[in-house]
């Protein structure tokens, strides 16, 4: 499954996501999580330290490589230099699995260890100082959008993506990426707003979205987040002693967070498997192929000096048969 955390800034959503990745450990799923957030800090919320996570890899860095990879034997693909985030999988294409040792894993991916069993993580990298005004953060996700096109992934396997604060996941199609969307909600009008921001924006695009309400303190905030937000509202997080120690970089096994917030985890874990159910594989090609369009469009055939809409494979469905179809070609 693939599964985004939105929500506004200081909504708790990294620490949200860490705590459902340390959960998915636990429970023996197999784990890629994606640091996509401006601020980098889905690697501490894991446990690493300063010099880790200042290590890990750029995909952005990488994106060469990944294009040249994802690309194949795609005949529709002239050359990695003509792709771009949007560039849909075509007969010929290189696809992911997140299972399998690959070039991309390798350069992009490090193993970080937790309690109960190691994930691998991922990137986008931080925005740097000669990124400043010169350079659009979307260009970095950019990466994360590509992989995601080519992913093909099953039950028990998990991509979890920290997104971008706000609304900024709309710039491009990625929000359509994923099975689920949790959007970490506080108890204010502030904490609701980009709520209403994203299910107005994904309302066309059948997005899969539930609200996890945070720093919930009593039956007041939650009384007001039901009225906000109706029945997108999955559950409610309150005060946790063990999130506090883990912010200090001191956490406790993870086995002793709180009963409560382990069945909230839990329910999250149920609202994504549950979505799995749900899995389009057609209409998630479609709208793959929809953002490509408008990307060409505005702006991509300009840059790239090609016809990208002559990338779009009209017969090709992205789905889980590609497994056993694509699994014997060669790295």
């Amino acid at each position: 499954m693939k599964i985004a955390f939105v929500g506004k800034g200081g909504s708790g959503k990294t620490t949200l996501s860490s705590l459902f990745i340390r959960h998915l450990a636990a429970n023996e799923a197999h784990v890629v999580a994606v640091d996509a957030d401006i601020n980098q800090h889905l690697g501490a919320a894991l446990g690493l330290d300063e010099e880790e996570s200042a290590a890990l890899p750029a995909m952005g860095a990488q994106l060469p490589l990944i294009k040249e990879y994802l690309r194949g034997s795609n005949p529709r693909i002239a050359s990695a230099e003509t792709m771009i985030k949007t560039t849909p999988p075509g007969e010929g294409s290189r696809l992911l699995r997140v299972c399998e040792d690959n070039p991309i894993f390798d350069a992009c991916a490090r193993t970080v260890r937790l309690d109960d069993g190691d994930i691998r993580l991922m990137a986008t990298g931080p925005f740097t100082e000669s990124d400043l005004g010169v350079a659009c953060y979307h260009s970095k996700v950019g990466a994360v959008e590509l992989c995601l096109n080519h992913l093909v992934d099953g039950p028990d396997e998990y991509v979890v993506v920290d997104m971008t604060a706000g609304s900024d996941s709309f710039a491009s199609g990625m929000f359509t990426r994923f099975d689920m969307t949790f959007l970490i909600a506080e108890p204010t009008r502030k904490g609701v707003s980009v709520y209403r921001q994203y299910k107005e924006y994904a309302r066309d695009f059948g997005v899969d979205l539930k609200v996890v309400g945070n720093k919930v303190q009593g039956e007041d905030d939650l009384e007001f987040l039901r009225d906000e937000v109706g029945e997108d509202l999955l559950v409610t997080v309150g005060h946790s002693d063990w999130v506090r120690a883990m912010e200090k970089g001191r956490p406790a096994r993870f086995e002793l967070l709180e009963a409560d917030n382990r069945m909230a985890l839990q329910a999250l874990q149920n609202a994504a498997e549950d979505s799995y159910e749900r899995r389009d594989w057609v209409r998630y090609t479609r709208q793959m192929v929809h953002f490509h369009l408008r990307n060409a469009e505005s702006w991509g055939n300009e840059k790239t000096g090609a016809d990208l809409a002559a990338q779009v494979d009209p017969a090709f469905v992205l789905d889980e048969r590609r497994v056993r179809t694509e699994a014997a070609q060669p790295a």
